[in-house]
């Protein structure tokens, strides 16, 4: 049996669980719902553990997942791989060991890789699309290189909510239900009155040796019923980057100059076997989680935790000897050069960009004085820290491209986007 027939005999299998669950829960209304839905869990529980796919020898189960790994190698053929992921907690824990981050392998295959760093070799292409009737933004995954298209994999959502004295954008998991009420609710973006200065929030701290503000000095959202909250640290509201815009007093024409401070990412990430700390992995789900968990068509899975991570368990104290390598990654607006023939101000986006706009940018890391001299013994590694991070660009009426890479995560690329978005009273 090739290995293609054993993931489709699972799947329809899987599927069988699934419905049969369904009529239990139907047969069975009349009980109570605690009592019945525990029930239930535990049958299909005992059903999946039971099953012939459970008890599969660990060596040819690993040979299976890694040649469908491989194989499937993008969307929409690889929710096989998370199908696989979800059939019980053997087959999860291989599929941990074998799909790598987008870090190492460039491919987003969880939901939890959205909050993951992006690849150190390459960028992962998305597009944003922009609906100005309903206000929200919907972000996708390239899924060919044609830039106006219309299919691609749905990431995440943003709804913007205006305000009295700011501007607010909920970034959700869920294409339909953007709210914060929503167990889909990942983090939010505010601006200030004059939109100079963005403040991006996670519903989770990153490490702990981070200088973030505490959920206490923001409106913080404890929702007992989400799936996201930790009996160690309740779901809130953390700073874990802020964009600033610079203020055109003399409203000259121009570009304009942006620079983001993130908290959570230290500057020692680009040196030399540098890492982000707090990196979230796949986290155990429950089994009716799971089953909902292999439906891609039309959004991610609505079920499945995802948050930055247990930050407050990974990183240490800081102290005066690393406080140089906790220092927060800074990165700003690449400039642009003034074309004399177009008369316009231009940045090689490398075909990714093709509509003049004062929202196109590119940000690299800013260098920073007294952050380490190069000695000798190491010479200075400029050719890392001019590298593109993030580049945004139009391509059409509504329509955007978003390339991002190592050490930003997707999550956090498209809240820096939004505040490309969002109008500038004194800065253009």
């Amino acid at each position: 049996m090739s290995f293609r027939s054993i993931v489709r005999d699972v799947r329809d299998s899987f599927g069988s669980f699934s419905r049969r669950s369904f009529d239990v829960r139907l047969t069975g209304h009349h009980r109570g719902k605690s009592h019945g839905s525990v029930q239930d869990l535990h049958h299909q529980s005992l059903a999946i553990q039971s099953s012939r796919w459970a008890s599969l020898p660990p060596e040819l189960l690993y040979d299976v997942i890694r040649r469908l790994e491989e194989s499937e190698n993008t969307w929409p053929s690889r929710k096989h791989v998370v199908a696989c992921a979800a059939v019980c907690q053997s087959w999860r824990n291989m599929c941990k060991e074998i799909v790598k981050s987008p870090e190492l392998c460039g491919k987003l295959t969880f939901p939890v890789s959205l909050k993951q760093p992006g690849p150190r070799d390459g960028m992962i292409q998305c597009f944003i699309k922009r609906d100005k009737s309903n206000l929200t933004y919907h972000l996708f995954l390239c899924l060919s290189p044609a830039l106006l298209v219309e299919n691609g994999k749905f990431l995440l959502s943003a709804k913007r909510t205006r305000r009295t004295t700011y501007t607010e954008y909920v970034i959700s998991m869920d294409a339909g239900n953007i709210s914060r009420s929503s167990n889909t609710y990942i983090g939010k973006l505010r601006s200030n009155f004059l939109g100079t200065k963005f403040i991006i929030y996670d519903t989770q701290p990153p490490y702990s040796s981070a200088h973030i503000c505490p959920p206490g000095t923001g409106r913080t959202s404890h929702r007992f019923y989400s799936k996201k909250v930790s009996p160690k640290v309740p779901s809130g509201n953390y700073n874990i980057a802020q964009v600033t815009y610079e203020l055109n007093v003399l409203g000259t024409r121009g570009p304009r100059k942006m620079h983001c401070i993130m908290h959570s990412i230290p500057a020692s990430t680009l040196d030399a076997g540098g890492t982000v700390p707090g990196q979230p992995e796949l986290l155990p789900c429950s089994l009716e989680d799971s089953f909902r968990s292999i439906s891609f068509s039309k959004s991610l899975d609505h079920s499945i935790e995802f948050s930055s991570a247990r930050f407050s368990e990974i990183g240490g104290s800081c102290n005066e000897d690393n406080g140089d390598k906790m220092r927060p990654l800074v990165l700003k607006n690449k400039p642009p050069r003034w074309h004399e023939q177009l008369q316009c101000w231009c940045l090689n986006f490398r075909g990714r960009v093709t509509v003049a706009s004062v929202k196109n940018f590119q940000l690299i890391a800013a260098t920073q004085p007294g952050a380490g001299a190069p000695t000798p013994s190491q010479p200075a590694a400029p050719a890392e820290h001019d590298k593109i991070i993030l580049q945004f660009g139009k391509v059409g009426k509504d329509m955007f491209t978003m390339d991002y890479r190592y050490p930003l995560s997707a999550f956090q690329a498209f809240a820096i986007c939004l505040s490309s978005f969002d109008t500038k009273l004194a800065c253009e």
